[in-house]
């Protein structure tokens, strides 16, 4: 497509990147540009965005917030499955981007754009995470990637570009690891963190505190569910996005949350990547142990053994895929009786589960009790076991058989 663009929604978030690919797009194509941010959380990163897009040359800034779509069709959805993607990373970026890239569609559409833009590099996973919503949800659409295309190199190239052009950003040479933060995480790559063996600074830190200063004493708090999703702490009923915003700083003081992981790539190579989610695995935590007590054993060992293929999904970018339309389905009927409270124990960046119930448990004392027959025969265990070893069997009198004619 040679005709260059007339105007551009730009997924801006104020940072490095996306401060210079504003400039970027507007000295290459000679376009108008809109700097579109999604509010999901950010706190005072986006306090001053407006500013900065208007003074670096958008021609508007949109900011739209966002948090309650966020944590309400988003994470909650994503918690409701479990989904963890390899060693632990619970898929703060990957569950934002799908939300982002949806509503830059839909700026587009209500602004007359003919093109989008995101500051995902060619090296990483958002880049299909955007891309894949774009085209799901306008086929047509022209997309704009420079990191695939400019000649800037690195990020040291590019902190150099900003000082030529006055372009204020927040980072050094010193500090060059970029971050991304929403409701759910914080993020921190790129920099010192490329070297798999230095620890990260722990100035770095900005959800958690350090286990080792955390408080000497325990808190325990409670998380209420209701099908599937957590509705209260400590008995107040909060929205969704309340309610994470109420975990993270909870867990956040006792140091919840820290990750630091090197992980498999969707493009074939690995990353190295630092997480804090305080707020997400103290629901985690919390969402199992409501489901040990209400969900069915086969129906856990499905859902479980579809959990790493949802989250790869979720990881990869394919949110708005009927794949995942039709695990969603099947993970939400099974969410139906997952109702009771979890009572957990936070504890210098661990947390433990400490008791959990249930009105419609499947747990029923009565039966697992050693202490009491409670409607249960133990001697109908020996035809149970009989039967369950009768293929076991055959096999080893056929075994038999065969070593004496040998």
């Amino acid at each position: 497509m040679s005709e260059n663009p007339k105007k551009v929604v730009l997924a801006y978030s104020g940072g490095l990147d996306t401060s210079i690919i504003l400039k970027w797009l507007i000295d290459t194509y000679g376009c108008e540009v809109i700097a579109f941010c999604a509010d999901l959380g950010q706190a005072d990163e986006i306090t001053t965005i407006n500013e900065r897009g208007l003074a670096t040359g958008a021609s508007k800034v949109i900011v739209d917030d966002l948090r309650e779509e966020f944590a309400r069709d988003f994470v909650f959805p994503m918690m409701r499955a479990n989904a963890v993607y390899e060693a632990g990373y619970l898929l703060g970026t990957s569950i934002a981007r799908p939300l982002i890239a949806k509503r830059q569609i839909e700026v587009a559409r209500d602004h007359g754009a003919d093109a989008v833009a995101h500051g995902a590099t060619g090296k990483g996973n958002d880049q299909v995470r955007f891309e894949l919503t774009y085209y799901a949800l306008e086929p047509g659409i022209r997309v704009i990637a420079p990191w695939r295309i400019w000649d800037l190199q690195g990020r040291e190239a590019m902190i150099d570009y900003a000082a030529r052009h006055k372009i204020p950003v927040p980072v050094t040479k010193e500090k060059s690891y970029s971050s991304d933060r929403n409701l759910l995480h914080i993020s921190f790559e790129s920099g010192i963190l490329e070297d798999p063996w230095l620890e990260p600074y722990e100035d770095m830190f900005v959800l958690t505190t350090d286990p080792t200063k955390a408080p000497d004493k325990p808190e325990y708090i409670e998380v209420d569910y209701e099908k599937g999703d957590p509705v209260a702490v400590n008995g107040e009923r909060l929205a969704p996005a309340a309610l994470l915003a109420k975990l993270n700083e909870i867990g956040g003081r006792h140091g919840v949350g820290r990750l630091d992981l090197v992980e498999n790539r969707y493009v074939g190579m690995k990353s190295r990547g630092v997480y804090e989610t305080p707020g997400g695995t103290i629901m985690l935590a919390a969402h199992r142990a409501v489901e040990s007590l209400t969900l069915d054993r086969e129906v856990t060992h499905i859902r479980d053994g579809l959990v790493p293929r949802y989250a790869e999904m979720v990881y990869y970018g394919y949110w708005f895929t009927p794949e995942r339309r039709m695990l969603q389905t099947m993970i939400d009927e099974a969410q139906q009786n997952v109702t009771g409270t979890a009572r957990l124990k936070l504890y210098k960046g661990s947390v433990t589960v400490a008791g959990r119930k249930a009105a419609r448990s499947l747990y029923d004392p009565s039966i697992a009790s050693f202490e009491a027959a409670g409607g249960y025969n133990q001697a109908d265990a020996e035809g149970f076991i009989k039967l369950s070893a009768l293929r076991l069997r055959i096999q080893a009198a056929v075994a038999k058989r065969a070593a004496k004619q040998s």
